[in-house]
C-alpha cells in the first residue's frame, strides 16, 4: 500500500467534516458498505441475518456465462446481536477455506464537527480456517486476528463518508511464518430517496503474494422495511475481512469485475 496516498485520502475525507450541513439521521443506514463495516448499530436486542455472494466468472464471460451470474460462487452467511446500544457482536462464515470469524464492533464516540454529525467506532474480530490449502509446515498457521477504527460522517444531507484504518495479523495462511499488514479502506454513499442509494468503497491493502491489488467495490443498495439488498460489481470476490483486507487477486479493470450481492435482515425480537 501506497502509505502516503492512504494518509492524504483519510486526510480528505475528515477535512470534508468541518462545516457542511448535515442531517439529524445516523451517519450510514447500514451495518456495513459493501465489505467494510460502518458504526451503524441496531436496537438493543435485535439480531441481524446476512447471505452474501460473489460470483466467480467475470461479467466480461459473456452470454455463456450468463454475464458471471452461472458461478459458481462464495457464499458467506452471517449473524449479529446488539445485547446493548453500541454494541454489536457477531459470526460470519464464508465457504472459501471455511473461514469462520467472531467479532465485536463498539461504538466509542457520536457527536459533531461543526454541523457535521461525526461518529467513531473500533472493530476487532479472529477468524479459523479449517479447510485452507497450505503448504508444509504451515499447516497450524489457520488463524487470523486484525484490529480497526472506524470513523464516519455526514458531509452532507443524503452523503455519508468514512475511513477505515486496519491491522491483520497473518492476512496470507498459505505463509509458514504469520505476519502483519496494514489496510486502509475508505467508503461512501449518497441517498437517492428513503429507500435507494448508491454505494462504494476502495480498500489500499499491502502488496501481499497473490494479491497485489486494491479492493474496489461499487453499487446499489435497496432500503425496505427491516431489509438492505446491495447489488455490487467488484474485483474483490473474497469475502470475510481477514480474507479481503489483504488484497485482490485482480485488477479493478473491466475485464476482471465480478457481480455480487449482500442481504441482511434485521430480526426484532
Amino acid at each position: 500500500m501506497n502509505t502516503r496516498r492512504g494518509v492524504a485520502l483519510v486526510g480528505l475525507i475528515l477535512s470534508f467534516c468541518v462545516g457542511v450541513p448535515a442531517s439529524a439521521q445516523d451517519v450510514f443506514h447500514s451495518t456495513q458498505s459493501p465489505n467494510l463495516q460502518t458504526t451503524s448499530g441496531l436496537r438493543a436486542g435485535s439480531w441481524l441475518f446476512e447471505i452474501s455472494h460473489r460470483f466467480l466468472p467475470a461479467i466480461a464471460d459473456g452470454g455463456d456465462a450468463l454475464w458471471g451470474l452461472d458461478g459458481p460462487v462464495y457464499n458467506r452467511l452471517g449473524l449479529a446481536y446488539m445485547p446493548v446500544e453500541g454494541v454489536l457482536l457477531g459470526v460470519q462464515r464464508t465457504n472459501l477455506e471455511d473461514n469462520l470469524e467472531l467479532n465485536a464492533k463498539v461504538r466509542l464516540v457520536k457527536t459533531e464537527v461543526g454541523t457535521v454529525p461525526v461518529e467513531v467506532a473500533a472493530m476487532t474480530g479472529m477468524a479459523w480456517n479449517t479447510d485452507a490449502f497450505v503448504v508444509e509446515g504451515a499447516e497450524d498457521n489457520e488463524s487470523q486476528f486484525y484490529a480497526q477504527a472506524i470513523i464516519n460522517a455526514r458531509v452532507a444531507e443524503r452523503v455519508a463518508l468514512g475511513v477505515v484504518p486496519t491491522w491483520i495479523r497473518n492476512p496470507r495462511i498459505r505463509d509458514v511464518d504469520a505476519f502483519n499488514a496494514m489496510a486502509v479502506g475508505v467508503q461512501g454513499q449518497v441517498y437517492l430517496s428513503g429507500s435507494t442509494s448508491v454505494l462504494g468503497e476502495w480498500i489500499f491493502s499491502e502488496d501481499i503474494q497473490d494479491r497485489g491489488h486494491d479492493s474496489g467495490t461499487f453499487g446499489v443498495e435497496f432500503q425496505t422495511r427491516g431489509h438492505f439488498f446491495k447489488l455490487l460489481v467488484t474485483n474483490q470476490v473474497l469475502m470475510n475481512p481477514t480474507q479481503y483486507l489483504g488484497g485482490s487477486a485482480s485488477p479493478f479493470e473491466a475485464g476482471e469485475l465480478r457481480f455480487g450481492f449482500n442481504v441482511q435482515r434485521i430480526l426484532p425480537f
